[in-house]
């Protein structure tokens, strides 16, 4: 029996893709696992494989293709000799994917699934099990709806974001009710930038080249001003002395030179924060829609620039790992990171995450929070300052300046304090980072 190929979602954010090259041609046989087609995700360029085999009948989206979204068609395969005409005929348009954000967040899941994505468990409706994807459950749940007043239009019944969002209100309980019909309007309310041709005509006359965004600029686009716009931010600000940090670096790194090893300053504060994460456990959390997410592990990403946006890989379980295990799964991460060759795993999940322009002569700054982390530390250059000595007298100290960026729905004030005045202890004491 023909089935249809759909455009796969290779990475946690992807919506659409672009078909960079096709690798099989129509009337070739393929058998499971057989590389398919290259697909540019919003993160990277991603090889994809065939789940049956069969004979490749008839290709419906053209190598080259942009903006092609999730689920969508894209070929038709089945056996030899087969008509394969019903199943091109029965391929819905590109722009007819109303789950693509539901088959983003629910593939994704084996590669790792984020925080964020977590839902309340499933309903019952007459003892029987409400099936609904996990992003349907967590709105529903977000907008105080019932999902057993609610129909599903996804594959076999299944609830899917489409339904709870177009669910009337009158499916809600009455108390939340009130408190869900503003929502919309205040979303709504959101101020809205000049559209792309009210911008050209404020430059008529001018000398300008126009960039077309690629899918990283996209995300990296959205995902900020989500981020802006829905997490509350507030800011902590501590200087940290590193003279300390800076003579034990120097030590251990003569140390380790046989070995090939090479500690930077940025290896410390991963360290640093990985511990202060446990030595503040209730730091180590991420807003989930309706919930917080306290994790035990201390995942820590960290933001990598790559040509045309960023990445943030996260080291899973720093608190366990040496100062030389972090350093080289660092720079491995990083290298891969910059070469598009991180899976989608390696980037999803974390609770906190750090942001280091030091190296760019960068003394302070504020980093955005990358959903649905609770934190992110931003740092600068470590500075020749004058300070005052415990004993009161004049003295110069090497100075970094950090800025701790924290979501209020997850820590407050002084439990973002606490943590900060944590990380700050282990930077100035990292001997004792090796305990």
């Amino acid at each position: 029996m023909a089935t249809e190929i759909l455009m796969p979602a290779l990475s946690p954010t992807m919506e659409e893709g672009t078909l960079a090259k096709w690798l099989v041609k129509e009337g070739d046989t393929v058998n499971a696992g057989d590389l398919l087609a290259e697909i540019e995700t919003d993160k990277a360029t991603m090889e994809f494989e065939a789940v049956d085999e069969g004979v490749i009948g008839k290709i419906l989206v053209e190598e080259g293709t942009e903006g092609v979204k999730v689920n969508t068609p894209i070929a038709v395969i089945g056996e030899e000799g087969e008509d394969m005409s019903s199943a091109e005929a029965s391929a819905p348009a590109p722009e007819a994917a109303p789950a693509a954000e539901e088959s983003t967040q629910e593939r994704a899941k084996p590669a790792g699934d984020t925080p964020a994505q977590a839902a309340p468990p499933a309903p019952e409706k007459d003892g029987e099990r409400i099936f609904a994807s996990p992003l349907a459950r967590r709105i529903a749940a977000d907008k105080g709806l019932d999902l057993a007043q609610i129909s599903g239009s996804g594959p076999r019944g299944r609830i899917i974001k489409a339904d709870v969002e177009s669910a009337q209100p009158q499916a809600a309980k009455a108390p939340a009710a009130a408190e869900e019909a503003a929502a919309p309007a205040a979303a709504a309310a959101l101020p809205a930038g000049p559209g792309a041709d009210a911008v050209r005509k404020m430059f008529e006359g001018r000398d300008y080249e126009e960039v077309t965004l690629n899918g990283m600029r996209k995300t990296v686009a959205a995902r900020l001003t989500e981020a802006k716009q829905t997490i509350p931010h507030f800011y902590l600000r501590r200087d940290i002395q590193l003279d300390a940090l800076l003579k034990f670096r120097s030590q251990l790194n003569k140390q380790l030179e046989p070995r090939g090893i090479k500690l930077s300053v940025n290896d410390f504060i991963i360290k640093a924060c990985a511990l202060a994460l446990q030595t503040v456990p209730d730091a180590n959390a991420v807003w989930a829609g309706d919930r917080i997410l306290k994790l035990k592990p201390s995942d820590v990403g960290v933001a990598v620039a790559v040509d045309g946006g960023l990445f943030v890989p996260v080291l899973k379980d720093s608190e366990q790992k040496s100062l030389s295990s972090l350093s080289a799964e660092m720079k491995d991460l990083a290298t891969r990171a910059r070469d598009g060759k991180l899976a989608p795993h390696e980037y999803v999940g974390g609770s906190f995450a750090i942001s280091n322009l030091g190296m760019f002569g960068i003394e302070n700054f504020d980093a955005v929070i990358n959903p649905p982390h609770g934190a992110i530390l931003a740092v600068g250059a470590g500075v020749k300052k004058p300070v005052v000595g415990e004993d009161g007298e004049l003295t110069v100290a090497t100075v970094m300046s950090t800025t701790l960026s924290v979501d209020h729905r997850v820590i407050d004030g002084a439990l973002g304090a606490e943590f900060l005045a944590a990380i700050k202890d282990n930077l100035e004491n990292p001997m004792t980072m090796l305990a």
